[in-house]
């Protein structure tokens, strides 16, 4: 017998049936064209300006930006980043796929809790990446931990550099050609490792991006709340990947640092569009709505807790070997990742 939602016996309903009645319903869109329309341009306007100001900033010595304006921008930054990973994607991702959900109440997705797997297979997918393209570097420039002492190739030949031997044998103009060649090995290196990272930072804030955009088209009664917390919301996470940007010295000219900028601004508003085309038809609590935000929202959570904690947190607070070892500075930093993680944390409670 089919469900019959106005004639309920809560003593014998099948749960997954309410469930997912409750989440079929269609888009709630009011109208309000106009100002849907207006928020394509805002949002691209405000998160596009959030995001290459740090960029724009660090190339433009002349504007003269206080040094803690930008080491606030890129630790706020880190702090929306790591907020933006537990609270907009990895809660979501449970209400859309976990099994409380409609979605993880029947088939195969019954079997199993789909969204921790689906985290956790995202971020050791991230680790392998980052720990491949190490150890990629690491044998190309023959670069060897247990040895600080570089591995020099020649002609074919692989000797190792010993410092002793190189003492005795070579004279200071060699020696100071190979300590150089060091060095530029291990900046390269550093600055291949960051490109990376935020490469693959921006693809997750990106997923994200696609899915918000989609929803605030179709918006209904909510839509007047959720249009000026998604410009907070897309303006911090803009200016968290602009500040992570601003930090990677680029090669001179490179054009990747505004390609990236460029595409973050663009991606809400694209989606936005989208959801305004297709706001007759589109509805978001569908099953096949469900199923694809809650993949894409636990795939790009796995990126960023990953990104977040180990990347931008770790890295700079803990393992950075030219770390400030200023007090004030440090401490500013640390609040400055703490008031964007709260404040991130807070908009959660709208959107």
């Amino acid at each position: 017998m089919s469900f019959d939602p106005h004639n309920v016996d809560l003593d014998t309903a099948d749960p997954t049936d309410i469930v997912c009645y409750l989440n079929s319903e269609g888009n709630e869109y009011n109208g309000q064209l106009g100002a849907r329309i207006s928020a394509i341009f805002v949002i691209m306007f405000i998160s596009s300006a959030a995001t290459f100001f740090p960029v724009v900033a660090q190339r433009v010595p002349r504007l003269r930006i206080p040094v803690y304006v930008y080491l606030f921008a890129r630790y706020f930054g880190a702090g929306v980043i790591v907020a933006t990973a537990f609270i907009h994607l990895l809660d979501p991702a449970y209400d859309e796929i976990g099994p409380a959900s409609c979605v993880g109440m029947t088939g195969h997705w019954a079997d199993y809790s789909w969204c921790p797997a689906i985290v956790l297979t995202s971020m050791m997918m991230v680790f392998l990446m980052d720990f491949g393209a190490e150890r990629y570097v690491e044998i190309k420039y023959g670069i060897c931990r247990e040895d600080p002492e570089p591995i020099m190739s020649t002609g074919g030949e692989v000797r190792r550099v010993d410092s002793r031997v190189s003492g005795r044998h070579a004279d200071d103009k060699q020696a100071k050609e190979i300590e150089s060649q060091s060095e530029e090995v291990a900046i390269e290196r550093s600055v291949r490792q960051q490109i990376a990272a935020l490469l693959i930072l921006e693809f997750g804030v990106i997923f994200h991006s696609v899915i918000i955009g989609l929803n605030l088209g179709v918006a209904g009664d909510e839509f007047a709340t959720l249009y000026p917390v998604l410009v907070f919301h897309q303006s911090f996470e803009g200016l968290g990947i602009g500040a992570r940007m601003s930090s990677i010295p680029f090669k001179k000219g490179s054009w990747l640092p505004w390609f990236l900028c460029t595409a973050y601004g663009l991606t809400t508003p694209i989606s936005i569009a989208i959801g305004l085309g297709v706001r007759t038809t589109y509805n978001p609590g569908s099953y096949t709505a469900n199923v694809v935000s809650g993949v894409l929202d636990a795939i790009s959570a796995g990126i960023l807790v990953y990104t977040g904690l180990v990347e931008l947190l770790a890295r700079d607070f803990l393992f950075d070997p030219h770390r400030t070892q200023d007090n004030k500075r440090l401490a500013f930093m640390v609040i400055s990742m703490l008031l964007g993680a709260g404040i991130m944390a807070l908009l959660g409670k709208w959107a």
